[in-house]
Protein backbone atom coordinates (compact mmCIF):
# COMPACT_ATOMS: atom_id res chain seq x y z
CA UNK A 1 0.00 0.00 0.00
CA UNK A 2 1.26 3.47 -0.89
CA UNK A 3 0.17 7.02 -0.07
CA UNK A 4 -0.98 8.68 -3.27
CA UNK A 5 -2.35 11.97 -1.98
CA UNK A 6 -2.41 14.02 1.21
CA UNK A 7 -4.00 17.40 1.86
CA UNK A 8 -4.93 19.71 4.71
CA UNK A 9 -8.43 21.11 4.20
CA UNK A 10 -9.40 24.23 6.17
CA UNK A 11 -13.14 24.36 6.81
CA UNK A 12 -15.39 26.54 8.95
CA UNK A 13 -18.72 24.86 9.79
CA UNK A 14 -19.31 27.34 12.61
CA UNK A 15 -15.63 27.57 13.56
CA UNK A 16 -12.34 26.78 11.85
CA UNK A 17 -11.01 23.23 11.63
CA UNK A 18 -7.97 21.90 9.77
CA UNK A 19 -8.70 18.40 8.50
CA UNK A 20 -6.02 16.12 7.04
CA UNK A 21 -7.00 13.66 4.33
CA UNK A 22 -4.65 10.86 3.27
CA UNK A 23 -5.49 8.67 0.26
CA UNK A 24 -3.89 5.37 -0.73
CA UNK A 25 -3.56 3.32 -3.90
CA UNK A 26 -5.89 0.68 -2.43
CA UNK A 27 -8.75 3.14 -2.07
CA UNK A 28 -8.52 3.51 1.71
CA UNK A 29 -8.77 7.07 3.07
CA UNK A 30 -7.78 8.32 6.50
CA UNK A 31 -8.83 11.51 8.28
CA UNK A 32 -6.92 13.51 10.88
CA UNK A 33 -7.22 16.82 12.73
CA UNK A 34 -4.49 19.49 12.54
CA UNK A 35 -6.43 22.43 13.98
CA UNK A 36 -4.34 25.09 15.71
CA UNK A 37 -6.78 27.62 17.09
CA UNK A 38 -6.05 31.12 15.81
CA UNK A 39 -3.15 29.89 13.65
CA UNK A 40 -5.01 27.45 11.42
CA UNK A 41 -3.39 28.51 8.15
CA UNK A 42 0.09 28.04 9.59
CA UNK A 43 -0.66 24.41 10.48
CA UNK A 44 -2.30 23.81 7.10
CA UNK A 45 0.72 25.26 5.30
CA UNK A 46 3.06 23.05 7.32
CA UNK A 47 1.11 20.02 6.13
CA UNK A 48 0.59 20.98 2.50
CA UNK A 49 3.85 22.76 1.74
CA UNK A 50 6.35 20.80 3.83
CA UNK A 51 5.13 17.40 5.03
CA UNK A 52 3.04 16.16 2.11
CA UNK A 53 5.95 15.86 -0.38
CA UNK A 54 7.75 13.57 2.08
CA UNK A 55 4.70 11.28 2.36
CA UNK A 56 3.82 10.55 -1.24
CA UNK A 57 4.79 6.99 -2.17
CA UNK A 58 5.34 5.91 1.44
CA UNK A 59 3.66 2.93 3.12
CA UNK A 60 0.94 4.39 5.43
CA UNK A 61 1.07 1.37 7.73
CA UNK A 62 4.61 2.23 8.87
CA UNK A 63 3.25 4.78 11.33
CA UNK A 64 6.12 4.89 13.81
CA UNK A 65 8.66 5.17 10.99
CA UNK A 66 6.76 7.99 9.33
CA UNK A 67 6.27 9.76 12.66
CA UNK A 68 10.01 9.69 13.36
CA UNK A 69 10.81 10.71 9.78
CA UNK A 70 8.55 13.77 9.91
CA UNK A 71 9.52 14.74 13.47
CA UNK A 72 13.29 14.30 13.30
CA UNK A 73 13.56 14.98 9.60
CA UNK A 74 12.38 18.55 9.97
CA UNK A 75 15.54 19.37 11.97
CA UNK A 76 13.54 22.34 13.36
CA UNK A 77 11.46 19.83 15.26
CA UNK A 78 8.76 20.42 17.81
CA UNK A 79 6.67 23.45 18.56
CA UNK A 80 2.91 23.95 18.19
CA UNK A 81 2.78 24.44 14.41
CA UNK A 82 4.96 21.51 13.34
CA UNK A 83 3.63 19.11 15.96
CA UNK A 84 0.02 20.01 15.18
CA UNK A 85 0.68 19.27 11.52
CA UNK A 86 2.38 16.01 12.51
CA UNK A 87 -0.58 15.15 14.75
CA UNK A 88 -3.05 15.52 11.91
CA UNK A 89 -1.06 13.20 9.69
CA UNK A 90 -0.50 10.69 12.47
CA UNK A 91 -4.21 10.43 13.30
CA UNK A 92 -5.06 9.94 9.62
CA UNK A 93 -2.50 7.12 9.40
CA UNK A 94 -4.04 5.36 12.41
CA UNK A 95 -7.45 5.71 10.74
CA UNK A 96 -6.05 3.97 7.65
CA UNK A 97 -4.42 1.24 9.76
CA UNK A 98 -7.72 0.52 11.50
CA UNK A 99 -9.57 0.34 8.21
CA UNK A 100 -6.95 -1.95 6.71
CA UNK A 101 -7.09 -4.23 9.76
CA UNK A 102 -10.88 -4.10 9.96
CA UNK A 103 -10.61 -2.99 13.62
CA UNK A 104 -11.34 0.17 15.61
CA UNK A 105 -8.19 2.09 16.55
CA UNK A 106 -8.60 1.36 20.26
CA UNK A 107 -8.32 -2.36 19.45
CA UNK A 108 -4.96 -1.76 17.75
CA UNK A 109 -3.78 0.09 20.86
CA UNK A 110 -4.33 -3.02 22.96
CA UNK A 111 -8.07 -3.16 23.28
CA UNK A 112 -10.51 -1.61 25.69
CA UNK A 113 -9.51 -0.98 29.29
CA UNK A 114 -12.99 0.42 30.02
CA UNK A 115 -16.50 0.55 28.64
CA UNK A 116 -16.52 4.35 28.41
CA UNK A 117 -14.40 7.42 29.13
CA UNK A 118 -15.64 9.64 31.98
CA UNK A 119 -16.13 13.18 30.65
CA UNK A 120 -16.40 16.70 32.01
CA UNK A 121 -18.10 19.73 30.51
CA UNK A 122 -17.81 23.49 30.96
CA UNK A 123 -20.17 25.60 33.06
CA UNK A 124 -19.42 29.31 32.97
CA UNK A 125 -21.30 32.31 34.25
CA UNK A 126 -20.93 36.03 34.79
CA UNK A 127 -22.11 35.45 38.37
CA UNK A 128 -21.75 32.51 40.77
CA UNK A 129 -25.49 31.98 40.56
CA UNK A 130 -25.41 31.65 36.77
CA UNK A 131 -22.47 29.25 36.89
CA UNK A 132 -24.28 27.09 39.48
CA UNK A 133 -27.45 27.05 37.39
CA UNK A 134 -25.48 25.92 34.33
CA UNK A 135 -23.78 23.21 36.38
CA UNK A 136 -27.20 21.97 37.53
CA UNK A 137 -28.32 21.72 33.90
CA UNK A 138 -25.35 19.48 33.11
CA UNK A 139 -25.94 17.37 36.20
CA UNK A 140 -29.54 16.87 35.08
CA UNK A 141 -28.18 15.60 31.74
CA UNK A 142 -26.20 12.89 33.54
CA UNK A 143 -22.78 14.50 33.83
CA UNK A 144 -20.86 13.83 37.04
CA UNK A 145 -17.89 16.16 36.43
CA UNK A 146 -18.18 19.88 35.66
CA UNK A 147 -15.54 22.55 35.18
CA UNK A 148 -16.87 25.81 36.62
CA UNK A 149 -15.65 29.30 35.76
CA UNK A 150 -16.74 32.83 36.48
CA UNK A 151 -16.42 34.46 33.07
CA UNK A 152 -15.86 38.21 32.79
CA UNK A 153 -15.78 38.49 36.59
CA UNK A 154 -13.36 37.71 39.41
CA UNK A 155 -10.70 40.04 38.11
CA UNK A 156 -11.66 39.81 34.44
CA UNK A 157 -13.32 42.43 32.26
CA UNK A 158 -13.89 41.31 28.67
CA UNK A 159 -15.58 43.17 25.90
CA UNK A 160 -19.31 42.82 25.33
CA UNK A 161 -18.89 39.99 22.80
CA UNK A 162 -17.13 37.76 25.32
CA UNK A 163 -19.63 38.70 28.04
CA UNK A 164 -22.43 37.67 25.71
CA UNK A 165 -20.79 34.30 25.13
CA UNK A 166 -20.53 33.66 28.87
CA UNK A 167 -24.13 34.75 29.44
CA UNK A 168 -25.38 32.47 26.67
CA UNK A 169 -23.52 29.49 28.13
CA UNK A 170 -24.87 30.20 31.59
CA UNK A 171 -28.42 30.34 30.26
CA UNK A 172 -28.00 27.04 28.44
CA UNK A 173 -28.53 28.64 25.04
CA UNK A 174 -26.60 27.67 21.90
CA UNK A 175 -23.14 29.14 22.20
CA UNK A 176 -22.11 31.76 19.66
CA UNK A 177 -18.75 31.09 18.07
CA UNK A 178 -16.25 33.37 19.83
CA UNK A 179 -13.32 32.95 17.45
CA UNK A 180 -14.89 33.32 14.02
CA UNK A 181 -14.76 36.43 11.81
CA UNK A 182 -12.81 38.40 14.37
CA UNK A 183 -11.09 41.37 12.75
CA UNK A 184 -8.92 41.73 15.84
CA UNK A 185 -8.61 39.72 19.07
CA UNK A 186 -11.09 40.43 21.85
CA UNK A 187 -9.19 42.25 24.62
CA UNK A 188 -9.96 41.81 28.32
CA UNK A 189 -8.49 43.07 31.55
CA UNK A 190 -7.47 40.82 34.42
CA UNK A 191 -5.94 41.38 37.86
CA UNK A 192 -4.75 38.61 40.19
CA UNK A 193 -5.84 40.02 43.56
CA UNK A 194 -9.61 40.11 42.96
CA UNK A 195 -9.38 36.73 41.22
CA UNK A 196 -7.51 35.10 44.11
CA UNK A 197 -10.02 36.49 46.60
CA UNK A 198 -13.09 35.55 44.58
CA UNK A 199 -12.33 31.95 43.59
CA UNK A 200 -12.37 30.40 47.10
CA UNK A 201 -15.65 32.22 47.84
CA UNK A 202 -16.97 30.95 44.50
CA UNK A 203 -16.28 27.32 45.38
CA UNK A 204 -17.65 27.73 48.87
CA UNK A 205 -20.91 28.88 47.27
CA UNK A 206 -20.87 26.07 44.71
CA UNK A 207 -20.39 23.32 47.28
CA UNK A 208 -23.28 24.69 49.33
CA UNK A 209 -25.49 24.89 46.25
CA UNK A 210 -24.46 21.73 44.39
CA UNK A 211 -23.43 19.39 47.19
CA UNK A 212 -20.48 17.06 47.46
CA UNK A 213 -21.44 14.40 44.92
CA UNK A 214 -20.58 16.35 41.76
CA UNK A 215 -16.89 16.55 40.83
CA UNK A 216 -15.84 20.19 40.34
CA UNK A 217 -12.85 21.41 38.33
CA UNK A 218 -11.42 24.88 37.75
CA UNK A 219 -9.13 26.28 35.03
CA UNK A 220 -6.66 29.02 35.99
CA UNK A 221 -5.60 29.52 32.33
CA UNK A 222 -1.89 29.73 33.24
CA UNK A 223 -2.40 33.19 34.75
CA UNK A 224 -0.69 32.82 38.14
CA UNK A 225 2.85 32.74 39.45
CA UNK A 226 3.88 29.61 41.35
CA UNK A 227 3.53 31.45 44.67
CA UNK A 228 0.05 32.70 43.82
CA UNK A 229 -0.99 29.27 42.54
CA UNK A 230 0.32 27.55 45.67
CA UNK A 231 -1.79 29.83 47.84
CA UNK A 232 -4.90 29.27 45.74
CA UNK A 233 -4.47 25.49 45.71
CA UNK A 234 -4.18 25.51 49.51
CA UNK A 235 -7.29 27.68 49.94
CA UNK A 236 -9.30 25.38 47.64
CA UNK A 237 -8.49 22.20 49.57
CA UNK A 238 -11.73 22.25 51.65
CA UNK A 239 -13.80 22.11 48.46
CA UNK A 240 -12.19 18.91 47.14
CA UNK A 241 -11.64 19.82 43.50
CA UNK A 242 -11.17 16.98 41.06
CA UNK A 243 -8.34 19.11 39.71
CA UNK A 244 -6.97 22.65 39.47
CA UNK A 245 -6.09 23.14 35.83
CA UNK A 246 -3.08 24.93 34.34
CA UNK A 247 -2.20 26.98 37.45
CA UNK A 248 1.02 28.32 35.89
CA UNK A 249 2.24 28.86 32.31
CA UNK A 250 4.53 26.23 30.77
CA UNK A 251 7.50 28.56 31.12
CA UNK A 252 7.13 28.20 34.90
CA UNK A 253 6.51 24.45 35.05
CA UNK A 254 9.37 24.06 37.53
CA UNK A 255 7.16 26.04 39.92
CA UNK A 256 4.81 23.06 40.12
CA UNK A 257 7.05 21.77 42.90
CA UNK A 258 6.12 24.78 45.02
CA UNK A 259 2.41 24.17 44.44
CA UNK A 260 2.76 20.48 45.27
CA UNK A 261 4.58 21.27 48.50
CA UNK A 262 1.86 23.69 49.59
CA UNK A 263 -1.28 21.70 48.84
CA UNK A 264 -2.90 18.34 48.14
CA UNK A 265 -5.31 19.82 45.58
CA UNK A 266 -4.79 17.70 42.42
CA UNK A 267 -3.00 19.51 39.61
CA UNK A 268 -3.66 19.11 35.87
CA UNK A 269 -1.38 20.80 33.36
CA UNK A 270 -0.08 20.36 29.84
CA UNK A 271 -2.42 21.80 27.23
CA UNK A 272 0.41 24.10 26.12
CA UNK A 273 3.01 21.32 26.24
CA UNK A 274 3.56 20.42 22.59
CA UNK A 275 6.24 17.73 22.73
CA UNK A 276 7.12 14.67 24.77
CA UNK A 277 10.39 15.97 26.34
CA UNK A 278 8.57 18.91 27.98
CA UNK A 279 6.41 16.45 29.91
CA UNK A 280 9.18 14.25 31.27
CA UNK A 281 10.35 16.40 34.21
CA UNK A 282 6.93 17.19 35.71
CA UNK A 283 5.83 13.56 35.34
CA UNK A 284 8.85 11.80 36.81
CA UNK A 285 8.94 14.29 39.70
CA UNK A 286 5.22 13.70 40.36
CA UNK A 287 4.51 17.43 40.20
CA UNK A 288 1.14 16.83 38.53
CA UNK A 289 -1.71 14.38 38.83
CA UNK A 290 -3.22 14.65 35.33
CA UNK A 291 -1.35 15.29 32.08
CA UNK A 292 -3.38 17.68 29.94
CA UNK A 293 -1.61 17.50 26.57
CA UNK A 294 -3.70 17.83 23.43
CA UNK A 295 -3.54 14.73 21.22
CA UNK A 296 -3.88 17.11 18.27
CA UNK A 297 -0.87 19.23 19.27
CA UNK A 298 1.63 16.89 20.88
CA UNK A 299 2.14 14.49 17.97
CA UNK A 300 -1.09 12.54 17.59
CA UNK A 301 -2.04 9.09 18.80
CA UNK A 302 1.57 7.89 18.49
CA UNK A 303 2.78 10.53 20.95
CA UNK A 304 -0.25 10.15 23.26
CA UNK A 305 0.31 6.43 23.81
CA UNK A 306 3.97 7.11 24.63
CA UNK A 307 3.01 9.81 27.11
CA UNK A 308 0.45 7.55 28.78
CA UNK A 309 3.12 4.86 29.15
CA UNK A 310 5.51 7.44 30.62
CA UNK A 311 2.89 8.56 33.15
CA UNK A 312 1.76 5.13 34.32
CA UNK A 313 4.61 4.19 36.70
CA UNK A 314 4.49 7.65 38.32
CA UNK A 315 0.77 7.47 39.22
CA UNK A 316 -0.07 10.25 36.75
CA UNK A 317 -3.29 9.90 34.78
CA UNK A 318 -4.35 11.31 31.44
CA UNK A 319 -6.74 14.23 31.08
CA UNK A 320 -6.30 15.17 27.43
CA UNK A 321 -7.17 18.68 26.32
CA UNK A 322 -10.21 18.62 23.99
CA UNK A 323 -11.66 22.13 23.57
CA UNK A 324 -14.22 23.46 21.06
CA UNK A 325 -11.54 23.99 18.42
CA UNK A 326 -10.85 20.25 18.32
CA UNK A 327 -12.90 18.89 15.43
CA UNK A 328 -15.10 15.79 15.78
CA UNK A 329 -12.26 13.85 14.13
CA UNK A 330 -9.86 14.98 16.84
CA UNK A 331 -12.37 14.16 19.57
CA UNK A 332 -12.79 10.66 18.14
CA UNK A 333 -9.02 10.07 18.09
CA UNK A 334 -8.73 11.24 21.69
CA UNK A 335 -11.48 8.94 22.97
CA UNK A 336 -9.89 5.94 21.21
CA UNK A 337 -6.78 6.59 23.32
CA UNK A 338 -8.91 7.05 26.46
CA UNK A 339 -10.50 3.65 26.02
CA UNK A 340 -7.20 1.85 25.53
CA UNK A 341 -4.79 3.26 28.14
CA UNK A 342 -4.86 1.87 31.67
CA UNK A 343 -4.16 5.19 33.39
CA UNK A 344 -6.95 7.24 31.86
CA UNK A 345 -8.30 9.86 34.24
CA UNK A 346 -10.89 12.23 32.79
CA UNK A 347 -11.78 13.58 29.35
CA UNK A 348 -12.71 17.14 28.42
CA UNK A 349 -15.77 17.13 26.18
CA UNK A 350 -17.36 19.66 23.86
CA UNK A 351 -20.50 18.34 22.10
CA UNK A 352 -20.46 20.31 18.86
CA UNK A 353 -23.92 19.06 17.97
CA UNK A 354 -25.40 20.91 20.97
CA UNK A 355 -23.99 24.34 20.15
CA UNK A 356 -24.33 27.00 17.49
CA UNK A 357 -23.45 25.70 14.03
CA UNK A 358 -24.60 22.16 14.86
CA UNK A 359 -26.37 21.75 11.51
CA UNK A 360 -23.19 22.61 9.62
CA UNK A 361 -21.13 20.25 11.78
CA UNK A 362 -23.53 17.38 11.10
CA UNK A 363 -23.32 18.13 7.38
CA UNK A 364 -19.54 17.76 7.39
CA UNK A 365 -19.00 14.93 9.92
CA UNK A 366 -20.67 11.54 10.16
CA UNK A 367 -20.13 9.32 13.17
CA UNK A 368 -17.60 9.84 15.93
CA UNK A 369 -17.98 10.19 19.68
CA UNK A 370 -21.21 9.23 21.44
CA UNK A 371 -22.25 9.85 25.04
CA UNK A 372 -24.02 7.56 27.50
CA UNK A 373 -24.67 9.41 30.74
CA UNK A 374 -21.30 10.74 31.93
CA UNK A 375 -19.29 8.44 29.63
CA UNK A 376 -17.96 8.86 26.08
CA UNK A 377 -17.58 6.09 23.53
CA UNK A 378 -16.79 5.59 19.84
CA UNK A 379 -18.33 3.19 17.30
CA UNK A 380 -16.86 -0.30 17.04
CA UNK A 381 -16.10 0.34 13.39
CA UNK A 382 -12.79 0.05 11.54
CA UNK A 383 -10.53 3.06 12.03
CA UNK A 384 -11.71 6.10 13.97
CA UNK A 385 -15.38 5.47 13.24
CA UNK A 386 -15.93 8.91 11.73
CA UNK A 387 -16.04 10.11 8.14
CA UNK A 388 -15.89 13.55 6.54
CA UNK A 389 -18.04 14.82 3.69
CA UNK A 390 -15.30 16.59 1.77
CA UNK A 391 -17.70 18.41 -0.56
CA UNK A 392 -19.59 19.79 2.44
CA UNK A 393 -16.36 20.79 4.18
CA UNK A 394 -15.26 22.81 1.17
CA UNK A 395 -18.57 24.70 1.25
CA UNK A 396 -17.49 26.42 4.47
CA UNK A 397 -14.33 28.45 3.78
CA UNK A 398 -11.86 29.62 6.39
CA UNK A 399 -12.71 32.78 8.32
CA UNK A 400 -9.98 34.69 10.08
CA UNK A 401 -10.16 34.15 13.82
CA UNK A 402 -8.24 34.98 16.97
CA UNK A 403 -8.11 33.85 20.55
CA UNK A 404 -8.79 36.60 23.10
CA UNK A 405 -5.98 38.68 24.58
CA UNK A 406 -5.73 39.56 28.28
CA UNK A 407 -4.06 42.65 29.67
CA UNK A 408 -3.38 43.87 33.17
CA UNK A 409 -4.87 47.13 34.40
CA UNK A 410 -1.68 48.95 33.41
CA UNK A 411 -1.96 47.73 29.82
CA UNK A 412 0.67 45.00 30.02
CA UNK A 413 -0.05 41.73 28.18
CA UNK A 414 -0.87 38.71 30.35
CA UNK A 415 -1.55 35.01 29.57
CA UNK A 416 -5.13 34.35 28.52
Amino acid sequence: MKITRCEAIVTCPGRNFVLVKIETDTGLTGWGDATLNGRELAAAAAVNDHLVPALIGEDPLRIEHLWQSLYLGAYWRGGPVLNTALSGIDVALWDILGKEAGQPVYQLLGGRCRDGALAYVHAGGVTPEMAADRARQFMAQGYQCVRVQMEATAGSSYNEKVRGIAAAESAGKPMPQPMVQADLPAVGEWEPTPYLRAVPRFFDYLRKELGDEVELLHDVHQRLTPTQAAGLARELEPYHLFWLEDPVPPEHKDGLAQIRAASTTPIAIGELFTDIPTCVGPVVNRHLDYLRCDVGHVGGITAARKLAALCEPFAVKTGWHAPPDLSPVGHAATVHVDLAVSNFGLQEWWPHEEHAGAEMVREVFDGGVTRRGPYLDVPAKPGLGIEVNEDAARKFPYKRAYLPVVRRADGGVHPW
